[in-house]
């Protein structure tokens, strides 16, 4: 006979009410949950379950931040490991893109990550916090790196300017293809790995528009 230790019991409460929390969010939003709320829908008797197991809501988002974190570094790491010096503007955006899309095609049907991101990344009282957890990604900050080196001299304003477009086209298609597909509603592409060149192009594009000059 198997039996269940207390730890490991706690790790898997730990991991449903993560799970939990990440489609809580992704349908209402980080600011219309509690954790109260989080635990009830988890099943749990207690309903300081989060605050037991993980700690506040911040504690809670950055928790879930992480899990996903973890395999989209190493995707993006190997990716590295395959650049030469000769790699163009569109294989160092492929290592932003592919790593987050190829992970959420992973993670099967439903998925609720692209969703859960968006909604942490537009919320004024995590946006910063989790954008900056992301940022101390080693393998991100070569990638966003190998990006800078190859794309055209342009005035900071326009460059600052079009990471903030960037970011945004990765993070919102990425929850809209989610939401279609959570939804049954048609997509412009079969697969992620589809939309991911899609995205690539998109992206390289925006970096390469021409500035228009200042009135």
């Amino acid at each position: 006979m198997v039996t269940t230790t207390k730890p490991e019991r706690g790790g898997e409460t730990r991991e449903l009410l993560m799970t939990t929390a990440e489609r809580l969010f992704a349908e209402h939003g980080v600011a219309a949950v509690s954790n109260r709320q989080v635990s009830e829908a988890a099943g749990q008797a207690n309903n300081s379950a989060v605050g037991y197991h993980i700690g506040t809501k911040t504690d809670l988002v950055l928790a879930i931040v992480r899990r996903h974190a973890e395999p989209m570094e190493r995707r993006r790491a190997e990716m590295i490991t395959t650049i030469t010096d000769s790699a163009g503007l569109h294989e160092w955006i492929a290592c932003l893109v592919r790593p987050v899309t190829e992970h959420i095609a992973d993670l099967g049907t439903p998925t609720w990550y692209a969703r859960f991101a968006a909604q942490v990344t537009t919320d004024p009282a995590f946006r910063k916090l989790v954008t900056d957890d992301t940022i101390t990604s080693s393998s991100l900050r070569q990638t966003l790196d190998g990006i800078s080196r190859l794309v055209p001299d342009l005035p900071e304003q326009v460059r600052q300017e079009r990471k903030d477009m960037i970011r945004h086209l990765l993070v919102h298609m990425c929850a809209e293809r989610e939401r279609a597909l959570h939804e049954g509603t048609a997509t412009p592409h079969a697969t992620w790995d589809a939309a991911a060149t899609g995205m690539i192009d998109a992206i390289t594009g925006l970096w390469l528009a021409p500035v228009s000059p200042t009135p």
